[in-house]
């Protein structure tokens, strides 16, 4: 076991395969890329593994991958061809899977494996910045429908004992994510929770800061932001998993794509 645990993070992590379009994004995504390029510098240790939650992915019950290889999953549409040829070819890691089925099962939680899906960009496309290499074994784990931030936070707290074992969390999602308000449109609601993020994730003790994060809700412009919540309960559980200890912003910008106000945090030392 790792003398200090890793921290945990909620990481934006930008708009389909965006790493694969350099040309066509023209440098807008250049602040978010030097972003995810420092995280792993931030590590005392690199992680044996990374178990990545990711907001594209929702099913019943919790439910890990447990492929040894997983396959790609091109779940986006409109973009350019060849990113639908992109490979990423990241190993799983079968055990930890195993390891994340039980944590969930003794937490009283219901949980399922999967040995067949594949990776969604919302794991390959941050993780091909973070390791290009594709070395490092990742494994993903499902949100769970009916999206409650109790649950997700009860799971973070199921989870928490991996980072004492060598395993990065990391919650994929978007701090803002109303698709039909990009660009300048987005830029008073998204600006408006992204202060609340703020002032609730790195400004507030760990109770309150569990409680608003329960009734995210009440935020203001919380709707606007988010009109359907799967891009914000990964942060749930990079909160839960390190429920008391301090948190930090890692991203900030507030003109990304043009006018969307957008953060990524961590959670615990580094």
């Amino acid at each position: 076991m790792t003398p200090t645990p890793l921290p945990t993070y909620f990481i934006s992590h930008g708009g389909g395969p965006w790493p694969w379009m350099q040309e066509e994004m023209q440098g807008r995504y250049d602040c978010l890329k030097a972003s995810l390029q420092a995280l792993p510098r931030e590590l005392a240790l690199r992680p044996k593994a990374v178990l990545m939650i990711s907001a594209h992915w929702e099913e019943a019950e919790f439910t890990v991958m447990s492929g040894a290889q997983p396959p790609m999953l091109y779940d986006y549409h409109g973009f350019p061809e060849h990113t639908y040829r992109v490979v990423y070819p990241a190993p799983g890691a079968p055990a930890l899977a195993q390891q994340v089925h039980g944590l969930i099962e003794q937490a009283g939680m219901a949980a399922a494996s999967d040995g067949r899906r594949g990776f969604d960009h919302g794991m390959f496309s941050p993780m091909v910045v973070l390791w290009p290499g594709a070395d490092m074994p990742v494994v993903q784990l499902s949100l769970r429908r009916g999206l409650d931030p109790r649950q997700h936070l009860a799971l973070g707290r199921a989870l928490a004992p991996l980072r004492h074992e060598g395993v990065l969390i990391i919650g994929s999602g978007l701090s803002y994510h109303n698709l039909r308000a990009f660009g300048p449109a987005a830029r008073p609601a998204s600006a408006a929770f992204d202060a609340w993020l703020q002032q609730t994730l790195v400004d507030s003790a760990p109770e309150p800061r569990s409680a608003g994060l329960i009734r995210w809700e009440d935020a203001p412009a919380a709707r606007a932001a988010h009109p359907r919540e799967e891009h914000l309960l990964p942060l749930m559980v990079a909160l839960g998993a390190a429920e008391q200890e301090p948190a930090a912003c890692i991203y900030h910008e507030d003109d990304f794509l043009g006018g969307v106000v957008v953060s990524s945090f961590r959670f615990g030392a580094v």
